[in-house]
């Protein structure tokens, strides 16, 4: 196989992981809420008022806290062993194609240069 058709088939992997086992997890709890609404553009005239009567920036605020981070992880952590040891699964098969339609529009992917230690992401 050429190195073009090892980066396509990649590429589709990678979305088809991502939408099924990252973007379909407990993300998406987290992702349901209401979002606010910022008029500059930059989030700066967005404050977070707690029970304390602290008003936090938006840009300050941690949007996740210790147990949801751990709840989606090992969500994503499952939902990734389970893609793995089930890919030729006809009904997880399935839900691949189902969901590449929508997957498939996304950017191409690049190579993380900060997973390999190299500094900023690129081709």
């Amino acid at each position: 196989m050429n190195e073009e058709a090892e980066k396509r088939i990649a590429a589709q992997l990678a979305k088809a992981m991502a939408m099924l086992c990252v973007r379909n997890s407990r993300l998406e709890d987290l992702h349901a809420g209401v979002v606010p609404v910022t008029k500059t553009g930059d989030w700066s005239d967005v404050i977070v008022l707690d029970a304390d009567g602290n008003r936090i920036p938006w840009l300050d605020v941690s949007r996740i806290d210790d147990e949801e981070m751990r709840a989606v992880m090992r969500d994503v952590v499952n939902r990734l062993y389970t893609f793995q040891l089930h890919a030729g699964n006809p009904a997880l098969q399935a839900g691949i194609e189902k969901w590449m339609s929508v997957a498939g529009k996304w950017d191409e992917p690049q190579i993380d240069n900060r997973m390999l230690g190299r500094g900023r992401t690129s081709d």
